[in-house]
C-alpha cells in the first residue's frame, strides 16, 4: 500500500469528498483495515510509529465512524483506528474534537468495546488536556468526560488491581488514567469535577507499598511536563488539597512521598503538606 503517509493522505481525501457518508466510510474503512494489518506486521519498513501529521485524519474517520461503526464484521475499522491512535507519540497534535469520540467509547455500553483503547488515548493526552487546543472544552463536556472515564480500574477488559496484587503490564493504562485524574486534582477548572468515586480503586491499591512506588514511578514520568520543568510545588499543594478534599487519603500519601523524592518543593512545603487535615 505505500507508507503511511500516502494512506493517511489517501483518508483525509476520501473524507473531504462529496461522496455519501456511508460510502466515505465503506472507503476509508478499507485503507484504515490495510493500516491496521501494517500497523500489527511488526515489519519496520511499515508503520510502527504513529506520526502526530497522522492524528487528524484518524481522529476525523472516528468521527465518522459513530455513525457506521458495526456496518462490518469485526474487526471493526473503528477498533483499528483506535488502536493506532493509542499509539501516538504524545498530546501536541490533539484537540478538543477527540472529546465527543472518548466521551462515546469509554462507555462500556458503546458496540465497539474498546474502553480499554479509550482509557489509553486518555492518558496518552495526559497534561496536554491543559493545553491550549483544549480551551473550547466546556465544563458540561469536562463532567460528561469524567463520568464516563469513572474509576479507570472498572469495566476495562482487565481485572481492576486488588490490594496486595501489585501492579503489572495490563494495569498499566488504568494507571496511568489514574495519575491524569491526579493531574486534574491540580487545576482549578478540572478539579471540582473530580468525584471520589473517580479514585474508589486508585485508594484500594494505595494501601499497598509495591503499587504506591509504581504509582510514584509513573508521576515521576509525567512531571516535568504536568509541573514544568521548575517542578511548581503549588501544583502539587492544589492537587493533594482536592484529594483531602475527596477524602482520598492514601491516593494523597502518595502524592506527598512523591512530591518529598523528586525534590518538588521546599521542605516547609512537605511539612505542611502532612499538616493539612481532611
Amino acid at each position: 500500500m505505500g507508507s503511511g503517509d500516502t494512506a493517511f493522505s489517501w483518508i483525509t481525501a476520501i473524507l473531504k469528498s462529496r461522496y455519501p457518508e456511508d460510502e466515505r466510510y465503506q472507503m476509508a474503512s478499507h485503507v484504515v483495515q490495510l493500516l491496521g494489518k501494517q500497523f500489527d506486521s511488526g515489519d519496520p519498513m511499515t508503520i510502527s510509529v504513529v506520526k502526530p501529521t497522522w492524528v487528524a485524519p484518524l481522529v476525523n474517520f472516528l468521527s465518522l465512524c459513530e455513525k457506521f461503526h458495526t456496518m462490518d464484521p469485526p474487526p471493526y475499522p473503528g477498533s483499528i483506528a483506535l488502536r493506532i491512535l493509542s499509539a501516538s507519540p504524545g498530546p501536541a497534535h490533539f484537540d478538543a474534537t477527540i472529546l465527543p469520540i472518548l466521551t462515546s467509547t469509554l462507555l462500556p455500553t458503546h458496540p465497539l468495546q474498546s474502553r480499554g483503547l479509550a482509557l489509553r488515548i486518555f492518558h496518552v493526552l495526559g497534561s496536554g488536556w491543559f493545553s491550549s487546543q483544549m480551551q473550547a472544552v466546556s465544563d458540561e463536556d469536562i463532567e460528561k468526560l469524567l463520568q464516563v472515564v469513572g474509576d479507570p480500574f472498572q469495566l476495562t477488559p482487565d481485572p481492576p488491581l486488588q490490594a496486595g496484587n501489585p501492579a503489572g503490564a495490563a494495569d498499566r493504562d488504568p494507571m496511568m488514567s489514574a495519575v491524569v485524574l491526579i493531574e486534574f486534582a491540580s487545576s482549578d477548572r478540572w478539579q471540582k469535577h473530580l468525584r471520589r468515586s473517580n479514585f474508589t480503586s486508585c485508594e484500594e491499591i494505595a494501601s499497598e507499598e509495591e503499587n504506591r512506588n509504581i504509582l510514584g514511578v509513573m508521576l515521576d514520568n509525567v512531571a516535568d511536563e504536568w509541573l514544568g520543568f521548575n517542578r511548581d510545588s503549588a501544583m502539587v499543594t492544589t492537587a493533594i488539597g482536592r484529594l483531602r478534599e475527596l477524602q482520598c487519603l492514601n491516593t494523597v500519601e502518595v502524592v506527598i512521598t512523591w512530591a518529598q523524592a523528586a525534590g518538588v518543593g521546599r521542605p516547609e512545603d512537605h511539612e505542611a503538606w502532612r499538616s493539612i487535615r481532611p
